[in-house]
């Protein structure tokens, strides 16, 4: 609001038409006046343009502590900027796990037990404990280090290291496209390998069995809008290339969130990756769709995956020559609130994999040759299901599926209970039953874990 200053000339007029009666006075009189007025006029003139004390609404003593406060706290942010902790957040989670598994003959606790022995469905990330530093710098680049000792992307790769994700994300002009590089944990499929985002305490046939574990390389980032672009070239499931190999692979995801309720996604791969078959990377071809619809207390989601690998069948051609394996597959989950916390939960799993004997995503490697005589030892991945029956035609592999039943529940912020039932089968004898050392078409496992995270 502008504020109306008097002017002595105006005060002037004021009182020179004030009243009839003031024509009679004298010039001296009205000088004088004119002057105690002006005289006036400057005095407020100074008291307005002079500043003023705030009032505080605090007591001296008040304000004395507040002032020490805020140069305590200035003086904290400075210490927490030199020392490298501003923009830093630290998150992590422990899994420990029961399960009971029948062919195994085994029940038991597992946690933190060592992945070299390989990559087993009623092992796979499960028993887990894992520690996050994020840390994002002035100008966006974020540094992110997961570290998951021997449950992780690392000890999957190569059965010793304890390094999830490695990344740095730095922004090229806006913070929505991003340079992407270090070892990235695989984006495809529904589901995730966090038992804090995976709502069962296994995972589904297709992320075990026909999906990568991670990737070493560089890639691009970008949002826009409802879409998320990723694309990376990239070793695949492994942290550096052996001699003769010198060919990376192109993995690519593309993400679309129709709405707040749902959206689908789809990824890829193209490029050689490792064939315990013949010792070295073969090519191999893989292609997913997934998608999700979330709304009241339903929760589902699905997905379909094709792949393909050169020389990647288990069971050789009859001169010995390696075949090429082939599969395609489907999953789906359906999740109920029972209640708030609970809720109940089902996935269906299948895998089409009778081609050449079998052979999925870096699953062969179980025909070999004896030393002594040359001929050919048929084999099998008799702990997962995977490949033909021993006793019968060897170059049918056998087709699986999976059923599991569930109940997740919110114990608090930071605590979640899980249990499921699960039936693995297959259409061929190819679960071996370590109690009497015959072949089975089924497994039954029982798993429980609890997960506690921060």
């Amino acid at each position: 609001m502008k504020h109306i200053r008097p002017t002595a000339l105006a005060l002037a007029l004021a009182g020179a038409f004030a009243a009839p009666g003031a024509m009679a006075q004298s010039n001296e009189e009205l000088l004088k006046e004119l002057k105690a007025l002006r005289d006036r006029v400057t005095e407020l003139e100074k008291k307005l343009a002079a500043p003023t004390e705030p009032k505080w609404g605090m007591t001296p003593e008040q304000v004395q502590e507040f002032n020490r406060v805020a140069v305590k706290t200035e003086a904290l942010e400075d210490q927490l900027e030199s020392q490298g902790y501003k923009g830093l957040k630290v998150s992590g989670y422990i899994e420990p796990v029961f399960v009971y598994n029948q062919r195994q003959d085994r029940a038991g606790f597992q946690f933190l037990n060592q992945q070299a022995d390989g990559y087993y469905y009623d092992t796979s990330f499960m028993g887990s404990a894992s520690i996050d530093f994020t840390k994002e710098v002035e100008g966006g680049t974020i540094f992110k280090l997961t570290l998951t000792p021997n449950r992780g992307v690392g000890a999957a790769i190569d059965g010793a290291s304890i390094v999830q994700e490695a990344t740095v994300s730095i922004p090229l002009q806006s913070l929505q496209t991003r340079l992407v590089i270090g070892q990235i944990p695989d984006w495809s499929g529904y589901e995730y390998q966090q038992p804090t985002l995976n709502p069962f305490t296994s995972h589904n046939l297709l992320y075990d069995f026909t999906l990568p574990v991670g990737y070493t390389g560089i890639g691009l980032s970008h949002t826009e809008g409802k879409w998320w672009l990723r694309g990376a070239i990239a070793n695949v499931n492994a942290t550096m290339r052996g001699p003769g190999e010198k060919s990376p692979s192109l993995v690519y995801r593309v993400d679309y969130s129709k709405g707040e309720f749902d959206g689908w996604g789809f990824a890829g791969l193209h490029g050689k990756a490792p064939n315990f078959n013949t010792g070295y990377n073969t090519m191999a071809h893989l292609l997913e769709v997934d998608g999700y619809y979330i709304r009241g207390d339903w929760t589902l989601q699905g997905q379909v995956s094709y792949g393909t690998q050169k020389d990647g069948a288990i069971t050789p051609a009859a001169d010995g020559s390696w075949r090429d394996s082939r599969w395609w597959g489907v999953s789906g989950l359906a999740g109920y609130m029972v209640t708030p916390r609970l809720q109940a939960l089902a996935r269906a799993d299948y895998i089409q994999n009778k081609a050449n004997g079998g052979g999925l995503f870096a699953y062969n490697g179980y025909t070999t040759v004896d030393e002594e005589t040359g001929e050919l030892v048929y084999g099998n991945d008799d702990r997962n299901g995977i490949g033909p029956d021993l006793n019968g035609d060897l170059n049918r592999g056998a087709n699986r599926y999976a059923l599991t039943l569930g109940l997740k529940y919110a114990y608090d912020i930071s605590t979640t209970f899980k249990v499921e039932y699960r039936l693995d089968g297959a259409d061929r004898s190819v679960f071996w039953d370590v109690a009497d050392g015959a072949y089975k078409k089924n497994n039954s496992m029982l798993a429980a874990s609890a997960v506690v995270a921060f």
